[in-house]
Order: C-alpha cells, then sequence, then structure tokens
C-alpha cells in the first residue's frame, strides 16, 4: 500500500515560514531601534592619577560625579557625559592639594571634568570580556580637547559592567601650569587610570 502525499501540511509549513519572515521583516526596524545606555556608579568607579617627579611619583585620585552614556550598536553614535568632581582631587597632601587646586586646576572656577562621547567602535559582549573605542570631547579647565579612550569592558548577569581605560594627559600642552620648583621638577603629563561598574541596558532612540 502506499504512502499517501502529504503535501498539504508541506505547503502549510511553508507558508508558516514564510509569514514568520513576513512578521521578522516588519518588526526588525523596531528591535533595532534600540540604543543601549550604560549608567556607571559613582560609589564603586575608581580614578587614579600618576604625576612623575624627579624624587618621587604623586599618586592621587578624583571622584566620578555622573556617568551616562548612549550609543547605538549599528552606526555606532554616542552621546551622553561622563563627569568627575575636580574638587574633590586629592593626594593625601593638604599643602600640594591647596596649591593643586588654587593654581593648577583652579577647581574652584573650573569644578568639572568632562567626556563627552560621540562615537563607539567596536562591540560589547552581553557575557564575558570585549574591548571598544570610546572617541569624544574631554573638557579640562575650560578648553575642549579631542580624545579617543580604548576601554575594557567585561559584562556580567543582570546587565552589570565593569569597564577599565588607561590615558594620558598632556595637561601642561592643553594651557595647564606645571607645579615645578628650582629643587622638583614635575611631569608635563599625568597618566590616569579608571576602573568602573555599572548598569548596561537597551533604551528607545526615541529620547
Amino acid at each position: 500500500m502506499k504512502t499517501p502525499l502529504r503535501f498539504p501540511r508541506i505547503k502549510l509549513r511553508i507558508a508558516g515560514i514564510v509569514v514568520a519572515g513576513i512578521c521578522l521583516f516588519v518588526l526588525a526596524p523596531s528591535l533595532r531601534a534600540q540604543d543601549m545606555a550604560v549608567n556607571l556608579d559613582p560609589a564603586a568607579t575608581k580614578i587614579d592619577f600618576t604625576l612623575a617627579a624627579t624624587m618621587h611619583t604623586v599618586h592621587g585620585t578624583f571622584k566620578l560625579k555622573s556617568g551616562h552614556i548612549l550609543f547605538d550598536p549599528k552606526t555606532g553614535k554616542a552621546s551622553g557625559a561622563v563627569i568627575v568632581d575636580a574638587t574633590n582631587a586629592n593626594t593625601d597632601n593638604t599643602s600640594r592639594d591647596k596649591k593643586m587646586h588654587a593654581e593648577i586646576l583652579e577647581s574652584a572656577k573650573f569644578p568639572e571634568l568632562l567626556f563627552t562621547p560621540t562615537q563607539e567602535k567596536g562591540a560589547i559582549s552581553p557575557q564575558g570580556a570585549s574591548q571598544v573605542e570610546v572617541s569624544g570631547i574631554f573638557r579640562l579647565h575650560g578648553q575642549d580637547h579631542p580624545m579617543t579612550l580604548t576601554i575594557s569592558v567585561t559584562a556580567g548577569a543582570g546587565g552589570q559592567l565593569q569597564a577599565s581605560t588607561k590615558f594620558t594627559v598632556p595637561y601642561v600642552e592643553w594651557g595647564l601650569k606645571n607645579p615645578s620648583t628650582f629643587i622638583l621638577r614635575v611631569s608635563n603629563t599625568v597618566d590616569v587610570d579608571v576602573q568602573a561598574s555599572g548598569q548596561i541596558s537597551a533604551a528607545s532612540l526615541a529620547h
């Protein structure tokens, strides 16, 4: 006895696949219309700086005031701001810190250091380690300077994120005073090390 042909079932299956494909095509733009949002936790973020000198190396810290970055994974376009509190810069030396705030940073006049991202390159893995480049504008002492940061990112469960980056700021070239004295010679650049924690999540492009 011959097995009856089952063309109707095959046709129904193909039709179902076609319908599903059409649905995905229609819904895809709304699914793609998502920015990724990164919110940094100031309490769990460390910003250390190192200034080389002839007699010893000066170590100090800044505090993160806030950090919110939006980027489109499709185009790499980025926005938002990372704001550092300049008034809390600290090297554990009262006289040195007083001079730093009054003569170098002039933190009473320029209380914030600001990084405004404009472009992101690379993909952040939803789990595990990845590396991205974020370009933008770094505002120091009231002046804007282009900067690109190479950032190592580790993503975990629940959107938890750890990020780290290191970069050098040519502060004298950017118009700040070198605090060198006749006895103590200080480098014209300062090295910055950032260890940040935060949350990454999807956010609608309609903002």
